[in-house]
């Protein structure tokens, strides 16, 4: 176990270990029932003082992600029976310490289920997979060539060109040469962060945030700072009030249906956002996973697409809305810039796969696209009015959510004092997952928010799993005083 404080970091030391640590404990890597290193052991390998250990675990503890038992150390919260304390084994030491973060292991590791409410993706069956095996048949029949045959490390030139004038369907005005190909939009988020994020930098995210970005950011150094949202998404003024303790290098942010919340950033707010990095030099990665897919009416303008200085970086991703399989993303950003993230992208993998990129272009440079957006909206629309009419119906009191707009996900709030770690595990028994909110959160977990995803499901998956999740959940919350007795999953 490496773990690495920031001196200089305005958040406090005792805060960077109990993330650290709760990091770890939430993934797996330090196993339920375990033993922590002793505070002096803590101390010595953190060249910190006890006291500050001890500050780190009494948070861990208020969270219920430890138990320290007098005498005895301190324990990763099992449910135990009685006469058990204290005859927990410590985990396998790691011989070769590595510098990976784990917080987002539950966003990636969850058991397959019958009702899987866990993955933001689309149901395949509403994907265009038919004209797909189609492209691909017609590229080895008369382009055999390109198996043989690397790819541009910027990307296709011919994707590059069709993928410019698609986006003049999003008012974004953009040429070939300011757009790089990235396999996902995962990967453009972690060649934005290697090229512009070191120790010690600070990027601002929204509270909540999308999981499995937080990572990225932390594993270059940086401190991740976040913003909360209300209806207009991102608060700026409490953004400006931040920029009295903090200097950003980034802002990262999902204006449209945010994940995991759904929520729709104003078009004042984001030209406040524009504004404020302009004046101060920081960058902001606007990232857009599915603006296409909208419910009630069209989104507002992408950022870029006011930007005049060159301060957004824009990334997509066509995984989501095309095909999963191919992996294919993109960055727009000004060529200074780009040229930086190609220097980045050379270094991760030369270059998306040429086949991958040609197997698309069929779709996108057709009238076909077009046809597959509408016809995923209206789908998808039908699931989402669904979900939220079972949610209606058979929801317990104390239970409320957000109405996303677009996009794939519902963010659904319990009681504070609830814990949906705690309850993932008995949802697991019945064949329900779902992501636990606090995998959202760069900061102070929120424990009591969970996100289901309505696009991957069928209807009939949709109504049975809906009220077996109700059901758990009424069940969780009419015994309060009993819920310890559910398995946290970590």
């Amino acid at each position: 176990m490496k773990i690495e404080l920031n001196r200089s970091s305005h958040i406090p030391l005792s805060q960077q270990i109990h993330q650290a640590l709760a990091d770890r404990i939430l993934s797996g890597y330090f196993p339920k029932g375990s033993r922590l290193p002793s505070v002096r052991k803590l101390a010595g390998l953190l060249h910190v003082s006890p006291v500050t250990v001890i500050h780190a675990l009494d948070m861990l503890e208020k969270e219920k992600l430890v138990t320290r038992i007098q005498g005895k150390g301190t324990f990763v919260y099992e449910q135990r029976t009685d006469g058990q304390e204290g005859q927990q084994q410590d985990p396998m030491p790691l011989q070769i310490p590595d510098y990976i973060h784990r917080s987002q292991y539950l966003y990636y590791n969850q058991m397959p289920a019958e009702f899987n409410f866990a993955s933001s993706s689309v149901d395949p069956a509403l994907l265009p997979t038919k004209l797909l095996a189609e492209s691909i048949q017609h590229l080895a029949r008369h382009q055999p060539e390109i198996l043989a045959q690397y790819g541009e490390i910027q990307g296709d030139l011919e994707l590059r060109q069709v993928l410019a004038k698609y986006l003049t369907q999003e008012s974004l005005f953009t040429t070939p040469q300011e757009i790089l190909v990235t396999n996902g939009s995962q990967q453009g988020i972690d060649l934005v962060a290697r090229s512009f994020i070191g120790p010690g930098d600070v990027v601002v995210t929204e509270e909540p945030t999308y999981a499995a970005a937080i990572d990225v950011f932390r594993s270059r150094g940086a401190a991740v700072v976040s913003v909360p949202m209300d209806e207009e998404g991102m608060r700026i003024d409490k953004l400006t009030a931040l920029l009295d303790t903090y200097t950003p290098k980034l802002v990262y942010t999902i204006p449209t249906f945010q994940n995991p919340t759904g929520k729709v950033m104003s078009v004042r707010r984001r030209k406040q956002l524009l504004e404020l990095a302009n004046e101060l030099g920081f960058l902001i990665l606007e990232d857009d996973p599915w603006s296409e897919i909208y419910y009630d009416e069209t989104p507002p303008p992408h950022i870029k697409s006011m930007d005049t200085s060159g301060s957004v970086i824009y990334l997509k991703g066509l995984s989501k809305i095309l095909s999963p399989g191919c992996r294919i993303g993109f960055l727009i950003a000004s060529v200074n810039i780009l040229n930086r993230l190609i220097v980045a992208k050379t270094n991760a993998d030369l270059g998306n796969p040429l086949l991958n990129q040609k197997v698309i272009l069929p779709i996108l440079e057709s009238n076909r696209i077009g046809r597959q957006l509408g016809e995923l909206r209206s789908t998808l629309k039908k699931r989402r009015d669904l979900t939220l009419k079972l949610l209606g119906q058979q929801a317990p009191a104390g239970t409320s959510w957000i109405v996303p707009k677009g996009g794939f996900n519902l963010w659904i709030s319990l009681p504070d004092w609830a814990n949906t770690n705690e309850l993932l595990g008995e949802a697991e028994k019945r064949n329900v997952t779902y992501l636990p909110g606090s995998s959202c959160y760069p900061g102070e977990m929120e424990w009591n928010h969970l996100r289901i995803s309505f696009s991957f499901v069928d209807e009939d998956h949709l109504k049975r799993g809906i009220r077996e999740l109700c059901a758990l959940i009424d069940s969780y919350l009419s015994s309060p005083e009993e819920r310890k007795g559910l398995t946290p999953l970590f």
